[in-house]
């Protein structure tokens, strides 16, 4: 069985994209910080027929994300999809929101950490088996600020936007490896309760978008506007 790992895994986006994958025969390895919030998921997969699994770890905690996405390994065997989408839906210690104009070094560092550091902590922990293996797909989440900034998200966007710029540098590198890296920017609002005005859309409408990026490994980017 082939095998994703979700690192950031929820009940929205996430669990809608290991439905996506699961439902086509991946063995699915969840990944976020609360242990009790992931084996709901699993007990709700487990029902549906796909195989999950657990691995609590946190994204601002290196070793602990490299260290789960060892133990989904020793699971499941290698890992052939990473999909990375972190995002914070209870308050994580040190994340705050700063306008553009009082973005400083102490309220964005935490970003870059959360957002590009913990991505390429992930990507290495299976990058390399992908390498050897010569197939493997890389894929990471941000919000549409990463493309077109948001002046309230100041440090939010700052941090999403050097995660894309890597991500589509790794993609052009890993050109003819047979491993693809793609960045999806979600410019909608996911769910309901969004602001006034502002464009949604439920986590069924896109996660077929990441199924397409794995079985096409065409594009470097899809940006995501309902």
């Amino acid at each position: 069985m082939p095998t994703l790992a979700i690192v950031g895994a929820g009940p929205g986006i996430g669990l809608a994209i290991a439905r996506t994958f699961g439902s086509r025969g991946f063995d699915v390895a969840l990944i976020s910080r609360t242990k009790e919030k992931l084996q709901t998921l699993v007990d709700q997969l487990g029902q549906e027929g796909i195989k999950a699994a657990a691995f609590p770890a946190d994204v601002m905690d290196r070793a602990s994300l490299t260290d789960a996405l060892d133990a989904a390994k020793a699971h499941f065997g290698d890992i052939d999809v990473l999909e990375y989408s972190p995002a914070p839906h209870s308050p994580v210690p040190g994340l705050t929101m700063a306008a553009a104009s009082e973005v400083t070094v102490d309220n964005l560092q935490p970003q870059i950490e959360y957002t590009l550091y913990g991505a390429v902590t992930a990507a290495q922990a299976v990058l390399p088996a992908m390498r050897k293996a010569g197939a493997g797909t890389l894929l990471f989440t941000t919000g549409g600020g990463s493309v077109h900034p948001v002046p309230m998200f100041g440090n939010v966007n700052a941090a999403g936007a050097a995660l894309r710029n890597w991500v589509i540098n790794l993609h052009n590198e890993l050109t003819g490896t047979g491993v693809h890296a793609a960045h999806v920017a979600v410019n909608i609002w996911i769910g309901d309760g969004g602001p006034a005005g502002f464009p949604t859309a439920t986590p069924e409408q896109i996660a077929p978008l990441y199924w397409d990026l794995y079985e096409r490994n065409h594009r470097s980017e899809i940006v995501f506007s309902g």
